[in-house]
């Protein structure tokens, strides 16, 4: 099969709905086979992969917690498994809880940390001896421009979200000249679920602001991913791409 990714593999965490669900579609329809994580969504991850084959590849899915380190490891064990080693993951896997900053509880800010900071880490660190040995690979890591601007009431997801850019560029300097690319997307408001369940009033909010007046598609964010994934993102190291309409211009 001929395409940009044609004989990669890619894995993506928190790949049955949203952008990573459209990532790993973006990715399948470029020629590479693609393993997806979920938590407790079997259906939506189900029909990933029956439409990752529909396009020719191999797919694969499972549950797994990425705040549970002992769960990014069986994840990974299982995804080489059946399709073969990472050649380009996606940390798309995240939550969000929303409350005042002295409403936080410290079990609501450790899980956000751990599934948005440590687990991206140590999935990292899962598939990067591999790629060091196979002599590159490369590594995305879904960050938000609320990790640039930051925004009241999910003072513990932009805190996440800036140490999910700081991380990119500190692996960066150690990947990048053993030919592994680390970048990182950070995007604007896209239209997924979870900014629908937001209500009609948040979006005419959003929308108002921004000079593109309108939300972004997860489709647009897939193609961030896809450019960095591919030939064409062979110059970028620790970057951090904003595809955002325009609500940080930096």
């Amino acid at each position: 099969m001929s395409g940009p990714l044609a004989g990669k593999i890619a894995w993506v965490t928190g790949g049955s709905r949203g952008i990573g669900r459209a990532c790993a579609l973006a990715f399948a329809e470029a020629g590479a086979d693609v393993a997806i994580c979920h938590l407790g969504d079997e259906e939506q991850a189900r029909g990933l992969v029956q439409a990752v084959t529909a396009r020719g590849r191999r797919g694969f899915q499972m549950e797994a917690d990425m705040g549970r380190t002992a769960a990014i490891r069986a994840f990974a064990a299982a995804a080489e498994a059946a399709l073969g080693p990472c050649d380009i993951l996606l940390n798309n896997a995240g939550l969000n809880i929303r409350a005042p900053f002295e409403a936080v509880s410290e079990e609501g800010f450790d899980r956000v940390m751990e599934v948005h900071l440590k687990g991206m880490f140590f999935m990292a660190q899962a598939v990067y001896p591999g790629m060091v040995a196979r002599g590159g690979g490369r590594i995305i890591n879904i960050a938000s421009q609320l990790g640039l601007k930051g925004a009241p009431g999910i003072v513990p997801y932009c805190a996440a979200k800036a140490g999910v850019i700081g991380f990119t560029r500190a692996l960066a300097h150690e990947a990048g000249p053993k030919g592994v690319l680390v970048n990182a997307i950070a995007p604007g408001p896209i239209e997924t679920d979870l900014t629908r369940a937001r209500g009609p009033e948040w979006r005419a909010e959003i929308e108002a602001r921004l000079p593109l007046g309108r939300l972004g598609r997860v489709e647009e964010v897939a193609a961030t991913a896809l450019l960095l994934a591919g030939p064409g993102g062979s110059y970028y190291c620790g970057a951090t791409l904003s595809p955002n309409g325009g609500d940080i211009m930096h």
